[in-house]
């Protein structure tokens, strides 16, 4: 059976579950998620993940992501991009210098609304049904982080080019439409490609043609995912055995840290965490 991540170049117009339905009848594989949803209108990276390698998804969606967003200046829409209504025009004035300075008031921590239009549950119901019933209703602000956040071109009076790079929750409509109110005139976004995921990036990323006329060649292996972690080889079957059973191993001396856990014949087994020279099993990716 087919097991790992693929890095889909998302097209526009697909939500990211016809993505993953897609590439659950190519390779006949009922285990199919993604890590972290692109709105239809968006581009770019959508990790996927078939078979034993799904229990990586919550890595994948807690990790950090890059953008590149089209800021409109001067639209106001009800969705917060350029596929909503437009409920108000205004007139720019604004300099390319002033959109580069004010970009620093949203870099670093920051307390975000999500939009009506998401997918966030408020009284049990999903703030989009509403949204679409013309309802509006109070929403907790977030804590997110934009770690970066920089101008990258003025394509012209109304229109700029955004890079973003920020944490789980990041809305980068919302963080379009917060950059107009405080310049005064509102704002919009028109465009967004996402450029890394999980430490995914867009050189890595196939087309859905591609997996239609490739397959399982395709993927990447499971451990990919955590190739920031450092690698730790299991010495004897005693070891394999307790982790295969969910036991936790003693290894005098090994620094506090999240490491991948390979058996003796290098099968990646489980993203463990070691304490005081104990590694408990964070998550196992071995089959039964």
């Amino acid at each position: 059976m087919p097991n790992g991540i693929i890095i889909i170049d998302k097209p526009q117009d697909w939500t990211s579950m016809d993505v993953c339905a897609k590439i659950r009848g190519i390779l006949h594989e009922k285990r199919v998620g993604h890590g972290g949803t692109l709105d239809p209108m968006a581009t770019g990276v959508l990790p996927v993940f078939v078979g034993q390698a799904t229990r990586g998804v919550e890595f994948a969606e807690n990790a950090r992501k890059e953008y590149v967003a089209g800021l409109r200046l001067g639209q106001i829409t009800d969705t917060q991009d350029t596929s909503g209504h437009v409920l108000e025009t205004r007139p720019v004035q604004v300099t390319g210098d002033q959109v580069a300075a004010i970009l620093e008031r949203f870099r670093g921590l920051q307390q975000q609304i999500p939009p009506m239009y998401s997918a966030i549950k408020v009284g049990g119901q999903k703030l989009y049904d509403l949204a679409r019933k013309g309802q509006e209703v109070a929403r907790k602000p977030r804590s997110i982080t934009i770690y970066e956040l920089e101008l990258l071109e003025q394509v012209n009076e109304t229109d700029y080019l955004l890079r973003c790079l920020c944490s789980k929750g990041t809305y980068i409509r919302t963080l379009c439409h917060d950059i107009g109110q405080a310049l005064g005139c509102g704002g919009t976004m028109f465009s967004l490609r996402r450029t890394m995921a999980a430490g995914f990036t867009a050189d890595q990323a196939v087309t859905l043609e591609d997996v239609q006329s490739q397959g399982e060649a395709l993927l990447l292996p499971t451990d990919s995912l955590f190739s920031d972690h450092p690698i730790l080889l299991l010495k004897s079957d005693k070891m394999e055995k307790r982790v295969r059973c969910g036991n936790p191993i003693t290894l005098p001396g090994t620094p506090d840290g999240t490491y991948r856990i390979y058996s003796q014949d290098r099968q990646f087994l489980c993203l463990s965490q070691a304490r005081d020279g104990t590694l408990t099993s964070l998550k196992n990716f071995f089959g039964a």
